[in-house]
């Protein structure tokens, strides 16, 4: 099944609510303006003015009312070749985000997104998470929760600790949190099946099963790997975003509880902050706060070992 989205004038949106009037149906979409269905091919008018065609007559319906957009556009990635218009089918995708950052937790996220809501996703607001601010995400992620099957899974500071002082890397981390997610989900769609799963890539395939070779239950069926896979299907754009927030509401809870705004990454303002809560609340409280084997560390230390002088 082929989808095809044009982005019409409001004029030829009408043109095109009157032609398949006739063959009008009840769409639950709250973004659907109309909806209408022919033989072999539904057609979506949203109300952001772009119309989808979906169904094996998508190419021929589209071609009525303008020319169909090019394949989308390419994104320079490594991993694995997607089949063709992959963008538009059922795929469940996992993204992280805080690995960099000397505060705040790891946090992975898996999210479904079925071929017939990859244009919902978009409508909601989904696109490349590194396009977005924080504070967009955050109005976007309530609604992508609410839509949309996914599973968050957030490794707090104090674990992530003990783990890496048993000689655990942050990809064995990444991995084991990655496989684990996806599976809660697979878990709550079944028996649907997503057409694939993918990972944005953050070690090869081979060191990847490597790393949770002793899971009991391993994720293999269908899996792809590809970097900068937030662009290569909205799955994994809507994993990036519910993931991001979740990370920010630790942040924001670990702030209220420190008493001052915890700032994000791993530089200099990092650094300072780190020696202030070292000063107030001493060594152990900014160790549950941390990544400890962060250079951050060390630094924070100096500095606060000059301001007690």
């Amino acid at each position: 099944m082929s989808n095809v989205v044009l982005k019409l004038t409001e004029d030829s949106l009408l043109k095109v609510i009157a032609h398949y009037e006739k063959n009008k149906i009840i769409s639950k979409n709250p973004y659907a303006r109309f909806s209408a269905k022919i033989s072999d091919t539904v057609v979506t008018v949203y109300t952001s003015g772009k119309v989808m065609f979906q169904g094996n007559g998508a190419a021929r319906e589209a071609a009525k009312w303008g020319i169909a957009p090019a394949a989308d556009k390419i994104v320079s990635t490594k991993g694995d070749k997607l089949p063709d218009g992959f963008a538009q089918l059922s795929v469940l995708g996992s993204d992280e985000t805080g690995t960099g950052d000397f505060f705040g937790p790891i946090t992975v996220a898996a999210c479904y997104v079925p071929a017939d809501k990859v244009e919902l996703a978009r409508e909601l607001g989904v696109k490349d998470s590194k396009q977005l601010t924080d504070a967009w995400m955050r109005q976007v992620a309530p609604d992508l929760r609410a839509t949309f099957a996914h599973k968050v899974l957030t490794l707090k500071n104090d674990k992530y600790n003990k783990v890496q002082s048993q000689g655990w890397s942050q990809g064995k981390i990444k991995a084991l949190l990655h496989n684990q997610a996806l599976r809660y989900v697979l878990n709550e769609i079944a028996p649907e099946k997503p057409s694939f799963i993918l990972i944005d890539q953050f070690a090869e395939r081979g060191i990847y099963y490597k790393h949770i070779k002793e899971e009991p239950e391993i994720i293999h069926e269908n899996v792809l790997f590809s970097t900068k896979a937030e662009g290569l299907h909205v799955s994994v754009a809507c994993a990036s975003i519910i993931a991001r927030v979740a990370f920010l509401e630790e942040m924001d809870r670990m702030s209220q509880d420190a008493g001052m705004t915890l700032p994000k990454g791993a530089g200099k303002i990092v650094d300072e902050a780190a020696a202030k809560i070292l000063l107030k609340h001493g060594e152990a409280y900014l160790k549950g706060l941390t990544k400890v084997h962060f250079a951050n560390t060390g630094k924070a230390v100096a500095i606060a070992a000059k301001r007690r002088k």
